[in-house]
């Protein structure tokens, strides 16, 4: 059976453009890929009062994305420095979304990072992959940053596609 690997994108400009171009790249792998970009669900700003009235089914959707997902690719410009609320806000969802381990739709998942930045993108790969490994991925070595003025690497690209697609092989 293939894996199953989201890229997932936390914004519908450039990232969101990233993301459909590793999505057609991702034809010559042995995986499953499908672009979920987190706009696409109405997610509420998570606190516990907003939880306190019941999960979104939104959020339960998504989280059911995760959870079947063997490997992912996480795609943020950087929003001061940092990732984009939407995706601190999915994150936040998937995580309460009434699973005994908060951890269980990321932990020992490999994940691969990128961005699109309009700036240097170095701050949101660092976030990125803090975070993400505190909640249980493994981030691979090689990072995915294009600009205004770097086009993606396609040869990176490619071994990104094809590391994950092993690592979420097994």
């Amino acid at each position: 059976m293939k894996p199953n690997i989201l890229i997932v994108t936390a914004s519908d400009g450039k990232n969101l453009e990233l993301a459909n171009k590793l999505h057609e790249l991702s034809t010559d792998y042995n995986a499953e890929f499908s672009v979920v970009k987190l706009s696409d669900y109405e997610l509420p700003v998570y606190s516990t009062a907003e939880e306190g009235r019941g999960t979104p089914e939104a959020a339960k959707a998504l989280t059911d994305k995760f959870l079947s997902a063997n490997g992912f690719i996480f795609l943020s410009p950087e929003y001061n420095g940092s990732v984009t609320p939407s995706f601190i806000n999915a994150i936040s969802w998937i995580s309460r979304s009434g699973n005994e381990d908060w951890r269980e739709a990321f932990n020992n998942k490999p994940a691969a990072i990128g961005t699109h930045s309009g700036g240097g993108g170095n701050h949101v790969l660092m976030a990125m992959q803090s975070q993400l490994s505190f909640i249980g991925c493994h981030i691979l070595g090689r990072k995915l940053l294009t600009s205004y003025s770097k086009e993606l690497n396609l040869d990176s690209a490619k071994a990104v596609l094809e590391t994950l697609t092993q690592l979420a092989t097994k």
